[in-house]
């Protein structure tokens, strides 16, 4: 019986100073992340920020992912809407720290992939989860109404055949003077 109590007095000390652990690390508040894009209704090649905060998280980056028309239903990549969101492949943009504001510039005119006129959905998360796996209070969505391209389309500078005539009439240069060195 005497040896209860000391083993008692061995877990007090550890009880104490879980409890002040407890009183000294704040309560986390309620995790949210918003997002905004400015124009909202661009023409296919222009320039869109998009924009917003995260609360209640100290986090170094947020993960944006695209999902629209004639896409991977997962969501893609904004720079190339070739590649499926997820499994590490996602466009991403630092938070400032101090206040949680983060901002990306999507430049719509360089971007791999066909960009149709229609309505896209942005997505921004705070782990990198594709569409079906995140936690719903850890994302936020813009939707973007795509106008068609302002811009003429881009012309072919030159016909195909140009080139290949150049390659032949080069080779053949080069084919005399090789000859004509072995005189």
């Amino acid at each position: 019986m005497a040896g209860e109590g000391s083993c008692m007095r061995g877990y007090i000390p550890i009880l104490v100073a879980l409890g002040i652990l407890v009183c000294l690390v704040p309560s986390a508040g309620a995790i949210t992340i918003d997002i905004n894009a400015t124009p909202k209704t661009p023409h296919i090649g222009d320039m869109v920020i998009i924009s917003g905060n995260v609360t209640g998280l100290k986090t170094i980056a947020v993960y944006l992912y695209l999902v629209g028309q004639d896409l991977d239903p997962r969501g893609v990549i904004l720079d190339n809407l070739n590649i499926p969101a997820g499994r590490g492949m996602f466009t991403t943009t630092p938070v400032n720290l101090e206040d949680g504001n983060w901002e990306y510039s999507w430049d719509t005119s360089v971007i791999l992939g066909k960009l149709k006129p229609g309505k896209y959905t942005v997505y921004v998360l705070i782990s990198p989860m594709d569409r079906y796996r995140f936690i719903p209070e850890e994302q936020a969505t813009v939707d973007i109404m795509f106008l068609p391209s302002n811009k003429p389309e881009n012309e072919v500078p030159l016909s195909p055949a140009i080139p290949v005539t150049a390659v032949f009439f080069a080779g053949l240069i080069v084919w005399c003077m090789a000859h004509r060195s072995g005189r």
